[in-house]
C-alpha cells in the first residue's frame, strides 16, 4: 500500500483546521477519512486496472448515499478502453450508459474541470431516462487527472436535497478521483514497460529461432553456437577451413555443415582420412594414378581430388600426413592443380578444401614434422570444436537423440533414461567424447528390456571413478552392484521426496547405512526434494 497511501496524507492535509473537509458537514469527517483509507486499500489489492475500479464504486455506493456511479478511463480520443457502471436497471448495459452521458465526460475530460447537474430531469443527455418525480438526482462528474493528462472520469448520481451544498461530495470526489489516477498511471506505466518486455523477448526468441544451427548436429551450449556461428560465417565463402577438435568430437559433422550450407551444396563430399591408409598409398589415393605406374596399377584411377572437382574434399587427420605429401598437397592449394602418380599432366580441379586434426600442428611444425607454408594454407579459418566435458550442458540432449536414433534402428521401445543413469552420465569424464557416448548410449539400447535405461545397463567403465579421481577402480561386478545401489537409492529418494528415512525403510536398510551410501555417491538431495514439489 506504499504506493497509494502517500496520497492519503495529502488528502488529510485538506482538512480544515476544525477537522473537516471542504464543504463536509462535521459528522461525515470520519466515515469520508474512513472511506478514502478502504478505497487506498482497494486499490493496492491488484495489480489490474479492472480490478479495482468495480470495488471502488462499489464502496461509494455504501458510503455517499449514489443510486449510479460510474468510471470511465481511456487511453486515446475514440471509445474508453474501461467503462464501469454500478446501479443500472436489468436492460440497460455499461456502453448504452456510456453513450448517454458521453457528451458530459467529453466536457469533463475537454475542461479538465468538475462538472455538476443539480437536477437530473431538467438537463437534455437523461431525458429518455425515466427518472422518480419525487426525489431530486444531481450528477456530480469529476476528472481523473495525473499532472496535466487527463485519464477518464469519475461520476456518480445521488439524491439530494435542493437547500444542501454538493461541494463537500465534488472534493470528496476530486481526493478520490487522484488517488485512482495515481493507480491508474502507476499500472499503465507498469503495463508498458511489461509490454516492452515482451516485445523485446519475442524479439530474442525470434533471433534464436532464426540463429543458425545446422540438422545434423545438437547441442546448444555456449561453446556450440560459438561453433555453429563460425560456420554460418565461413559457409558461404570459398576459404579453406581447418577443424580442430580433439577426436570424436564431431569434425565431420561439422565438415558436412559447411558444405550443406554453402554453393557447393548439392555437389561432390569426399571424404578421406589421411591415418587410414600407409604411407605408400596415400598420393595414389589422393592424386590418383596411371596404368602401370607401379607394380599392380593394372589400369588408370582418379583419385579424390578429381572425384571431388566442382565439390568438396574433408581431409580428415591431416597432420598424419607424410612430408613427401604435404608438398603436393600444398601445390593443390596453392595452384589448384595436381599430377597423378606416374604422370607429368597437370590436371586442374575446382576443390574446396576442409581439413582436420586432433594433433598439435604448431608444436609440429617446431619439431620439423609438419611444413609451416602448408599450415598456413589450411589455418585460413580455423574451427574448434569444443570437448563433450567442455558443454556439459549438452549431454542430456545428445543422450536422449542417441537413446531415440539407436531405439528407432534396433526397434525398442525406449521412452527415457533414468535418472541414476543420468546421474552416471553426468558424472562421467568423456574422454572419447561424443563418439564415446554413442557407443554407449547404442549399448545400453541393445541391453535394455524396458521403456528405460538403468544405470546397470551402462559399461561398468562410467560406474567407476576416472583416473586422478584419488579413488582406485573397481572391478566390472563390483561396478555394476554399485550402480544398482545407487540406481535404486536415487529411485526411492525420488519416490519420497529426499525423505531418506522413508527411503531407507522402503529399503530395510538402516537410517545410518543410507546416510553413508547417500554421502558416498553425491546424491544431491534437494534435487528430489524439487521435484516432489
Amino acid at each position: 500500500m506504499s504506493t497509494l497511501l502517500t496520497t492519503y496524507p495529502r488528502a488529510c492535509a485538506r482538512v480544515t483546521e476544525h477537522g473537516h473537509l471542504p464543504g463536509a458537514q462535521p459528522c461525515r469527517v470520519i466515515q469520508d477519512l474512513s472511506l478514502l483509507v478502504e478505497i487506498a486499500q482497494t486499490m493496492e489489492s491488484s495489480l489490474e486496472v479492472r480490478d479495482i475500479v468495480r470495488p471502488t464504486l462499489v464502496k461509494l455506493a455504501s458510503s455517499m448515499g449514489m443510486t449510479r456511479g460510474a468510471i470511465t478511463l481511456r487511453h486515446d480520443d475514440h471509445s474508453p478502453d474501461v467503462v464501469e457502471v454500478v446501479g443500472l436497471d436489468r436492460h440497460e448495459s455499461p456502453q448504452d450508459y456510456w453513450g448517454q452521458a458521453r457528451p458530459l465526460f467529453d466536457q469533463v475530460i475537454a475542461r479538465g474541470r468538475a462538472l455538476v447537474v443539480t437536477d437530473l430531469a431538467k438537463d437534455e443527455h437523461f431525458r429518455h431516462r425515466q427518472l422518480p418525480v419525487d426525489r431530486l438526482m444531481a450528477f456530480l462528474c469529476v476528472p481523473v487527472k495525473h499532472g496535466d493528462e487527463t485519464l477518464g472520469t469519475l461520476s456518480i448520481e445521488r439524491c439530494t436535497d435542493p437547500r444542501s451544498s454538493l461541494s463537500g461530495d465534488v472534493n470528496l470526489l476530486r481526493l478520490i478521483a487522484r488517488m485512482m489516477a495515481q493507480a491508474v498511471h502507476w499500472r499503465l506505466t507498469a503495463e508498458h514497460r511489461l509490454k516492452a518486455l515482451r516485445e523485446e523477448n519475442a524479439r530474442l526468441q525470434e533471433q534464436i529461432q532464426r540463429a543458425f544451427k545446422p540438422d545434423n548436429m545438437v547441442g546448444s551450449s555456449t561453446a556450440m553456437q560459438l561453433v555453429y556461428r563460425h560456420i554460418e560465417q565461413v559457409a558461404g565463402s570459398e576459404a579453406t577451413v581447418l577443424i580442430r577438435g580433439e577426436s570424436g568430437v564431431g569434425k565431420e559433422l561439422v565438415a558436412h555443415a559447411v558444405h550443406g550450407q554453402s554453393r557447393r551444396e548439392g555437389r561432390a563430399f569426399v571424404k578421406f582420412s589421411c591415418a587410414a591408409l600407409p604411407e605408400s598409398i596415400i598420393e595414389s589415393e589422393l592424386f590418383g594414378h596411371e596404368k602401370g605406374a607401379f607394380t599392380g596399377a593394372i589400369t588408370m584411377r582418379r583419385g579424390r581430388f578429381e572425384l571431388a572437382d566442382g565439390g568438396t574434399i574433408f581431409l580428415d587427420e591431416i597432420g598424419d600426413l607424410a612430408p613427401s605429401t604435404q608438398v603436393k598437397l600444398l601445390r593443390v592449394l596453392q595452384e589448384r592443380e595436381f599430377e597423378r602418380v606416374g604422370s607429368s599432366r597437370a590436371l586442374r580441379c575446382d576443390v574446396r578444401v576442409i581439413a582436420a586434426t586432433s594433433r598439435d600442428l604448431e608444436a609440429m611444425m617446431e619439431s620439423g614434422r609438419f611444413r609451416a607454408d602448408l599450415y598456413y594454407r589450411l589455418n585460413v579459418f580455423p574451427i574448434y570444436v569444443p570437448a563433450l566435458r567442455e558443454r556439459k550442458s549438452d549431454l542430456l540432449p545428445l543422450a536422449d537423440h542417441f537413446v531415440e536414433k539407436c531405439a528407432r534402428r534396433a526397434g525398442r521401445s525406449i521412452r527415457r533414461i533414468s535418472t541414476a543413469a543420468i546421474d552416471l552420465i553426468m558424472a562421467y569424464h568423456w574422454p572419447g567424447n561424443v563418439r564415446e557416448l554413442e557407443n554407449c548410449i547404442e549399448r545400453a539400447v541393445l541391453l535394455c528390456e524396458g521403456d528405460s535405461v538403468e544405470a546397470q545397463h551402462l559399461p561398468p567403465t562410467l560406474q567407476m571413478p576416472h583416473p586422478g579421481a584419488g579413488t582406485k577402480p573397481v572391478g566390472p561386478l563390483k561396478a555394476a552392484l554399485r550402480g544398482l545401489e545407487h540406481e535404486l537409492i536415487c529411485a526411492e529418494l525420488k519416490a519420497t521426496g529426499g525423505n531418506m528415512a522413508q527411503a531407507a525403510r522402503n529399503l530395510e536398510i538402516t537410517e545410518r547405512i543410507m546416510a553413508l551410501r547417500v554421502k558416498e555417491y553425491q546424491i544431491d538431495l534437494k534435487r528430489f526434494r524439487r521435484s516432489a514439489d
